[in-house]
């Protein structure tokens, strides 16, 4: 995978003055859309919407020093009007197209390049589940992405639920892991957004028919689920392990990332404080 990302550079790189898609970047890959941009994310901290963007106006800033004129720069890149480029160009680096000949001033934004780094033989605990078609059922909202830390949107989204909700909830909790999760799924950086909001839902795996109207209701069909089990001080560990599972066991695995919804639960340990068993599960296909 790890030649891979950077063969897509390279691509990339080839492409900056085409009209080149993101699920064109993707084919090119060998993996699927979802897969591809979700490990591109975790590993550079970028959407490819992100860095395909940066890389243009960074060429862009290099064709204008050369006295480039601003209309020819502009639809080079693919902007449709000078207008468009101006703003994304002064939005980008602080300064007017036209100030860069005139006054010298530059930004940079270097081609990505993806190594190994090798920070200790941590090994990673998880197991390979087949599980049939269920429901999420519960309450859910849209909340902004956070990756550290503990995110007030779903503490209060939490706080929201009603007793009637609960028992709505646990009266119809019937397939593993019987435990009350924490599902996201429509990720903006997933990925056709350069937003960073998702829908979580906090609520129960069900296979029953009928759900109070009292819940939100996410059909998941069957599939194969990556599980991944952790335990430490919480949200840390928890969110560590979320991002170690898109960044080293992905890329290395023979499995990639399925378009659905992901989900943990958390067992808070009564005797330590902030400390807890968590699992994090991921829908997974195997590679081709």
């Amino acid at each position: 995978m790890l030649k891979e990302l950077n063969q897509v550079i390279d691509y990339i790189e080839e492409h900056l003055t085409a009209d080149i898609t993101l699920e064109e970047i993707s084919k090119y890959a060998g993996v699927s859309d979802y897969h591809f941009r979700k490990i591109f994310y975790y590993l550079s901290g970028l959407t490819l919407n992100e860095y395909i963007k940066n890389r243009k106006l960074s060429e862009a800033n290099k064709d204008l020093l050369n006295n480039e004129r601003v209309t020819d720069v502009a639809f080079k890149y693919g902007y449709e009007s000078i207008d468009g480029f101006t703003r994304a160009f002064k939005s980008w680096s602080g300064f007017l197209p036209s100030e860069v000949a005139k006054t010298g001033v530059s930004k940079s934004f270097p081609k990505l390049s993806f190594y190994i780094n090798v920070k200790g033989g941590e090994s990673m605990d998880y197991k390979i589940v087949e599980m049939p078609a269920f429901k999420f059922a519960g309450v859910s909202k849209r909340v902004p992405m956070q990756f550290e830390g503990v995110n007030n949107a779903i503490v209060e989204l939490a706080n929201s639920i009603t007793q009637e909700q609960k028992e709505a909830m646990h009266a119809i909790q019937n397939i593993e892991p019987y435990e009350v999760v924490n599902a996201s799924y429509e990720h903006e950086h997933n990925f056709m957004k350069d937003e960073g909001d998702l829908t979580h839902l906090i609520g129960v795996l069900t296979t029953e028919e009928n759900v109070s109207e009292l819940l939100d209701v996410i059909e998941v069909p069957a599939y194969t689920w990556a599980v991944f089990p952790n335990e430490g001080p919480f949200p840390e560990t928890l969110q560590q392990t979320y991002a170690k599972t898109v960044s080293e066991w992905l890329p290395i695995s023979d499995y990639e990332v399925i378009q659905a919804p992901g989900f943990s639960f958390t067992r808070m340990d009564e005797e330590k404080e902030n400390y807890a068993y968590s699992e994090v599960w991921m829908a997974v296909r195997k590679r081709k």
